[in-house]
C-alpha cells in the first residue's frame, strides 16, 4: 500500500510542476524584482544594470511627496469610495430580494445572469461603448438631452472633470454589483433554512430578518467583499486607462495609471513605478488589516483572550510548583 501512495504521489507533483514553473517565472519573480529595484536607480529601456542608492528610501520620498501620485491617491479612493458604497447597498437589496423565502420571484434565474452581465464584458468594450454615448458633438447621450429640451448646445462631458469621474465611478458600479450580488446570495444560500424557519414562526417580518438574522451571519462573506473591493479599487487601471486615459486635468487618474506612465512612458522610470506599487501594496495590507480588526467577531476574540489568560495562569502555576518541589 505505501509502494502504490508513492506511485501515485509522484503524479500529483507533475501534475503541479506546470503551474509551479509559471508561477515561479510569471508572478513570484517579477514581485521579488520589483521590491528589489525600489531601491535602485533602474530606468531606461535595454538598461540591465542597475546599482543601489546611497539613501534607499530616496525613491519613496519622491514618489509620496509627488503632486501627481498625492492626486491620482486622491481620485483613487474617491472613485472607489463613490462605486463601493451603492454597489454593497444595491447587491445586498438584491440579495434580500433573491434570497427571501415568501417572494416568489418568476425568472429569478434570467434576472441574476442580465444583472452578472456587465462583469463578463471587457474593459474595451465598455470604454468604448461609453465613449460612443458620451461623444461630442453628436452622441446618444447628447442626442437625448437635446430631444428632450433640457439643453440647446450639445455637451461636452468629457472636459467636466466631476462627469469625468462620475462616469468611470458608474461604470465600476455597474460593473460589479453583479457579482458583489452573487456571492452574498451564495453566502446567504450558507445559513442554515432552520434559522430562517425559526425566524418566520416567530413572526419576524422580511426586514426583520434580514438585519437580525442575515447580516450578522453575513460577516464573514461581508469581509471578503470588502477586501477584494479594496484592492480591486486601489488597483484601478482598465477603464481610467482606457476610457480618458487619465484625463481631463488628471481628475480620473488612478495610482495604476500613475505607475504605469512612471514605467511606460516619458522617462521610464522603473524604479519610481516599483517605489509606489510598494507603497500601494503597503497601504493595501495596512487597510485590510483594518478591516479584520474592525469586522471582527468579538465574542471569539474575547474567548480567546480568556483562554490564552488561562493558559498562562496554568503555565504560571505549573512553574512555581517545580520550584517548590
Amino acid at each position: 500500500m505505501k509502494r502504490k501512495r508513492k506511485g501515485y504521489a509522484k503524479w500529483g507533483y507533475i501534475f503541479c510542476a506546470p503551474f509551479m514553473a509559471a508561477f515561479l517565472i510569471f508572478s513570484l519573480y517579477p514581485v521579488i524584482f520589483t521590491g528589489i529595484i525600489g531601491f535602485t536607480d533602474f530606468k531606461g529601456i535595454g538598461v540591465t544594470k542597475f546599482h543601489f542608492l546611497e539613501d534607499p528610501f530616496a525613491n519613496f520620498t519622491s514618489v509620496l511627496t509627488n503632486a501627481t501620485f498625492q492626486k491620482a491617491f486622491q481620485n483613487t479612493v474617491v472613485i472607489w469610495l463613490t462605486n463601493f458604497v451603492p454597489q454593497i447597498l444595491l447587491a445586498l437589496l438584491l440579495t434580500a430580494w433573491f434570497t427571501d423565502r415568501r417572494s416568489k420571484i418568476r425568472g429569478e434565474g434570467l434576472f441574476k445572469v442580465l444583472f452578472y452581465m456587465p462583469n463578463i464584458i471587457t474593459a474595451a468594450t465598455i470604454a468604448i461603448l461609453f465613449n460612443a454615448l458620451l461623444g461630442y458633438p453628436m452622441g446618444p447621450v447628447n442626442d437625448v438631452l437635446m430631444r428632450l429640451g433640457i439643453t440647446s448646445q450639445p455637451i461636452n462631458f468629457q472636459v467636466n472633470k466631476m462627469v469625468a469621474r462620475g462616469t468611470v465611478s458608474f461604470i465600476q458600479f455597474w460593473m460589479w454589483y453583479g457579482y458583489t450580488m452573487i456571492i452574498l446570495i451564495s453566502g446567504v444560500m450558507g445559513i442554515s433554512p432552520e434559522i430562517f424557519e425559526s425566524a418566520e414562526v416567530d413572526g419576524a417580518n422580511r426586514v426583520q430578518t434580514f438585519l437580525y438574522i442575515t447580516l450578522p451571519n453575513l460577516k464573514t462573506i461581508l469581509l471578503f467583499t470588502l477586501v477584494t473591493s479594496l484592492i480591486g479599487g486601489l488597483q484601478m487601471f482598465d477603464i481610467p486607462k482606457l476610457f480618458l486615459m487619465g484625463g481631463p486635468d488628471n481628475s480620473t487618474l488612478t495610482t495604476s495609471v500613475f505607475i504605469y506612465n512612471q514605467a511606460f512612458s516619458g522617462s521610464y522610470l522603473y524604479n519610481r513605478a516599483a517605489a509606489a506599487s510598494m507603497i500601494m501594496f503597503v497601504i493595501i495590507c495596512i487597510m485590510a488589516a483594518f478591516l479584520f480588526f474592525l469586522l471582527r467577531d468579538k465574542d471569539e476574540a474575547a474567548e480567546n483572550r480568556m483562554l490564552r489568560k488561562s493558559e498562562k495562569e496554568r503555565r504560571l502555576a505549573l512553574k512555581e510548583g517545580r520550584k517548590q518541589a
